[in-house]
């Protein structure tokens, strides 16, 4: 692999929609979780699928002039052993939210 392939794998990518919508409707399995946030949040390609990694991802991303506004759909929807995992992801929201004053996350459904 090229260097530049490489620094774009590496890279975090544009945050394309304010509000980010993360819609986890439809979520049956972990995995599809993380690729909700991984692809809404511009993740790189190295990210781990794990909230501490999301923490990581996540801290300091929104240290920017934009205020950003994150919608949360689908999340009541999700089987009882998902919702009971991505608590911790909540979590991580919450402590973003206190790291970064312009970042909002909302539960809608």
């Amino acid at each position: 692999m090229n260097n530049i392939n490489k620094q774009q794998e590496n890279a975090f990518k544009p945050i394309k929609e304010n509000p980010i919508i993360l819609d986890f409707t439809g979520c049956n399995y972990v995995g599809e979780i993380h690729q909700v946030l991984k692809q809404k949040f511009g993740l790189p390609e190295y990210y781990g699928e794990n909230w501490d990694a999301l923490w990581d991802c996540l801290d300091g991303r929104f240290d920017e002039t934009i205020n950003f506004k994150v919608e949360i759909y689908g999340y009541n929807t999700l089987d009882k052993g998902i919702r009971d995992y991505c608590a911790t992801m909540l979590e991580v929201f919450n402590d973003v939210e206190k790291q970064s004053p312009n970042v909002n996350f909302v539960m809608i459904s």
